[in-house]
């Protein structure tokens, strides 16, 4: 690789990871703990008991009607409207969210849960509240909306930049050294470069795979949005022009989800959104529907269903931008392989930390020149030495 290369690389690498390092750190910090979410809030008593049965899912005898519940949730919280139906395929609990207006902001809205075997509330959902919530908060937006997710995508992409960049720079700047030399009695800035460098190797795959995953997560909003002006407006291209459906109008919850299992057999449904929200269109139950495999339940398909008539639109896959979307979110905190995948991306994350702990301190105790030095010094045969 050229002299010229080579600085070009170093000047990437240098001010990607300047850039990105301290909002790379809060991330870090802030993720750890997310990781265990569940395990958290299930200690703080946020989660609901576990319960057996039927799934809330799927239709029998021993669960009440969808309408029926629907209807409970609104006693719950007159003068609201509904936005989301979710279930859970292994036991009877549903929850129900509403809000004051169909496009009600996350703030606005209440979630409440309900056994489906008895019709009973099991509960309320205090989204975003707690220190787990303004740790989430923190994480996905610092608490700026929207602008604050994206700003963390670029950074996040910083982070990718970062990272390929110091691969490409790892070999030159180390060929004359066994791969994971840690070089402890030389210099405390030389040691913190070769650990600094081996981490970074060793952690690349996963380094990438979070980081790539974070940015997907972080443009969330703008790809659901344009799913919206392209797929959902072309399945509801007979809609439009058509005055919005008030919620007094809504027909029957269960009749559209028996159109929607008829559409889609051998799916079972994992929500409902409601007319008037991101996931729907003004006139449209939208039923999502998963697989029942391991790898198919996180492929979801909407099946747009006429919520006055209770007769079906159009069903088709999600776009692959928004099947990636889904993938991601659990990939980021690891959350496919329990509590054994968990410890692993914590192991994982500590090493992200001081992998970036270690740049700072290389940054602050650089030599002037010392990077310079190192390219005569590869270009010429010399030894490895220090490098910023």
């Amino acid at each position: 690789m050229k002299s010229s290369t080579i600085r070009i690389w170093y000047l990437v690498h240098k001010w990607a990871s300047l850039i990105c390092t301290l909002f790379l750190l809060m991330l870090c910090v802030t993720g750890l703990p997310l990781i265990f979410h569940d395990e958290i809030d299930g200690l703080l008593g946020h989660e609901p008991a576990a319960m057996t049965g039927q799934g809330s899912s799927g239709e029998g005898p021993g669960l009440l009607p969808l309408d029926t519940m629907l209807e409970k949730a609104l006693d719950q919280r007159p003068g609201e409207v509904p936005l989301f139906m979710a279930f859970d395929n292994t036991t009877p609990i549903l929850t129900i969210t509403t809000g004051p207006a169909p496009d009600s902001p996350a703030e606005d809205m209440t979630i409440q849960l309900f056994d489906r075997s008895t019709g009973e509330p099991a509960g309320q959902v205090s989204e975003g509240e707690g220190v787990m919530g303004f740790i989430l908060k923190l994480h996905t937006d610092m608490f700026l909306g929207l602008p604050g997710m994206l700003f963390l995508g670029v950074m996040g992409i910083l982070f990718v930049v970062a990272t390929v960049s110091g691969v490409v720079l790892y070999a030159p700047f180390m060929r004359r050294l066994p791969f994971g030399t840690l070089r402890v009695s030389r210099s405390q800035r030389l040691k913190h470069l070769d650990y600094h460098n081996l981490l970074g190797i060793v952690a690349l795959a996963w380094i990438v795979v979070v980081g790539s995953t974070g940015v997907i997560n972080a443009f969330a909003t703008p790809l659901i949005q344009f799913w919206q002006q392209s797929e959902l407006a072309e399945m509801t291209a007979a809609y439009q022009g058509v005055e919005p459906l008030p919620p007094s109008r809504y027909g029957s919850l269960d009749k559209a989800m028996a159109a929607a299992r008829a559409a889609r057999p051998g799916n079972n449904p994992q929500f409902i959104a409601f007319p008037g929200g991101a996931y729907s269109s003004q006139h449209h139950y939208a039923v999502f529907l998963q697989g029942d495999t391991a790898l198919t339940e996180r492929m979801l398909t909407p099946a747009l269903i006429d919520a006055e008539t209770g007769k079906l639109t159009d069903v088709r896959p999600l776009p692959w931008y928004l099947t990636a979307l889904l993938f991601s979110q659990p990939l980021h905190f690891g959350d496919y392989g329990g509590l054994p995948l968990k410890l692993i991306w914590s192991v994982l994350t500590l090493a992200t930390v001081w992998i970036l702990w270690t740049g700072v301190l290389l940054w602050l105790r650089r030599e002037p020149g010392a990077v310079e030095r190192r390219i005569v010094e590869i270009h010429s045969g010399g030894t490895a030495g220090e490098a910023a």
